[in-house]
């Protein structure tokens, strides 16, 4: 497992990926510059970055050129690269004093990064413009991933990628076999969301910085806005196309790779896809009606609401337009549930994700019938292909350990002091890469007053949620490191 050979593959990645932070970091001076602030944290951070960098391109150039990352390798690659973004990420916050403690600017680092949307900040306007736009730029590289980017930026990196690649959680389904050619896909439509919601925004009279930085939280699901009311104080139109947005976000990327070239039979049978637009159709016509009857609200502006709320949540975005704790109990109940739901597999959503609820369902259709029909051969199918056993046990598994993890993580928030639909929704968001939660870490709230201890475990399930659980866990496993 230690072998000379493999840590210096781990230090080529690891490598790689400073010099994009370092990088990332280079365009916040810039905007510094532009507004008139200073530069030094971002310099300092850049000159860490490219220290660490530089201690470690060294031994990743000593590699064999057919060298091979293994699994094991890629596992600990993945978590230590995750780990190093989010402190990284954390220095501009506290050289500039805009959070001054380190445990507040790791949360909001790896909030940032896991495109989490969780914020301790209470008043976020007083911010300098160049730190609000690297808390959202941080959104912008995790949405898409870092290990993706070290492939596509850095293709002097000759090494088995597709492991890395797997692990990200939301690129796992293949478009054609050269993960570089899939990577560069994948990129190109990441890119032209963020564009065109940027230019759409824009046409709305929201300014040009705001256009972005809402645009970097809508396509990676993030949900850090620069503003303390977040998405509430604009117009419809602009409160419109976000949801759009939103929605396009939390759809495969995979789907809209078919819908360009044309394809739209795969689309057509894709499962994941009808059950993620009923889910979200069903949810929000329930609650827009609640909010029109109940509340006298305006029909339309009850459908907007209802609707915004439900595609932020459900794609795991995080934006708001209204605070839904002052909504009937059902309806903040209707939305605590939709915490679970996730957006698809291969969008830049967290959660669940709703291929696991497909095949869940099925399952459940297929023991009913089994009851019926106890002979019967009942195949289980994704998109009408075959699903093997194994597979399906996966996935059922894996659903079982996600809800294991949220159980013990809200009775860890409990022991520090939360209310319990404080705990469990702090927990739920974090775990799915939400945001807002429910009570005082809901929408009309943040996650200031939470503790230290709570600021510490938060974003551990952060991490966990963003890279799927097992990532990490296997790293606990006594047989990681001696097989």
């Amino acid at each position: 497992m230690f072998d000379v050979l493999n840590l210096r593959i781990v230090a080529k990645v690891i490598s790689r990926i400073l010099f994009i932070i370092a990088a990332s970091l280079l365009a916040c001076a810039g905007i510094a510059l532009l507004y008139g602030e200073s530069t030094i944290p971002f310099l300092i951070t850049v000159t860490i970055s490219l220290f660490g960098a530089g201690i470690l391109f060294p031994l990743g150039r000593q590699i064999d050129q057919e060298a091979t990352l293994q699994r094991k390798d890629a596992y600990i690659t993945v978590t230590l690269s995750w780990l190093l973004i989010s402190l990284t990420g954390s220095l501009p916050y506290i050289i500039s004093g805009a959070i001054p403690t380190f445990t507040d600017a790791f949360f909001e680092s790896v909030s940032g990064f896991t495109t989490t949307g969780a914020s301790i900040l209470t008043n976020i306007e007083v911010l300098p413009k160049s730190i609000l736009f690297w808390r959202s730029l941080t959104h912008w590289i995790g949405g898409i991933g870092i290990i993706v980017l070290v492939i596509l930026v850095m293709p002097t990196l000759q090494i088995g990628g597709y492991h890395l690649f797997t692990l990200e959680s939301s690129l796992q389904e293949k478009i054609q076999p050269k993960i570089q050619a899939v990577g560069i896909r994948l990129l190109l439509i990441y890119i032209g969301l963020t564009a065109a919601e940027t230019v759409l925004l824009l046409l709305g009279n929201m300014s040009l910085f705001d256009s972005v930085c809402h645009s970097f939280g809508t396509v990676a699901t993030g949900g850090f806005s620069p503003k303390n009311t977040s998405i509430s104080g604009y117009s419809p139109y602009i409160q419109y196309i976000i949801m759009i947005f939103m929605l396009l976000a939390g759809t495969s990327f995979v789907i809209h790779y078919f819908l360009l070239k044309g394809n739209f039979k795969k689309i057509r049978c894709n499962d994941e896809l009808r059950l993620y637009f009923s889910a979200i159709l069903f949810i929000g016509g329930i609650i827009t009606f609640m909010l029109f009857l109940q509340m006298d609200k305006p029909f339309e502006e009850s459908f907007r609401e209802a609707y915004f709320q439900v595609i932020s949540i459900i794609t795991c975005t995080g934006f708001a337009t209204a605070d839904y704790m002052v909504w009937p109990q059902i309806a903040w109940i209707l939305i605590f549930f939709s915490m679970f739901l996730g957006g698809s597999t291969g969008s830049t959503a967290g959660g669940i994700k709703m291929a696991r609820h497909v095949i869940l369902l099925k399952n459940i259709g297929r023991t009913f019938r089994h009851l019926l029909s106890p002979n019967a051969i009942l195949p289980m199918k994704l998109n009408k292909k075959s699903i093997s056993d194994e597979n399906n046990n996966s996935i059922l598994t894996f659903i079982l350990v996600y809800l294991l993890i949220f159980v013990a993580g809200t009775i860890l928030m409990l022991l520090t002091g939360l209310k319990p639909e404080e705990a469990g929704s702090s927990v739920a968001t974090c775990m799915a890469g939400i945001g807002p939660g429910l009570g005082s870490v809901g929408p009309a709230g943040n996650f200031a007053h939470i503790s230290t201890a709570g600021k510490l475990i938060l974003p551990v399930l952060m991490i966990l949620g963003r890279l799927e659980i097992y990532t990490i866990l296997i790293l606990f496993s006594g047989k990681f490191w001696t097989e």
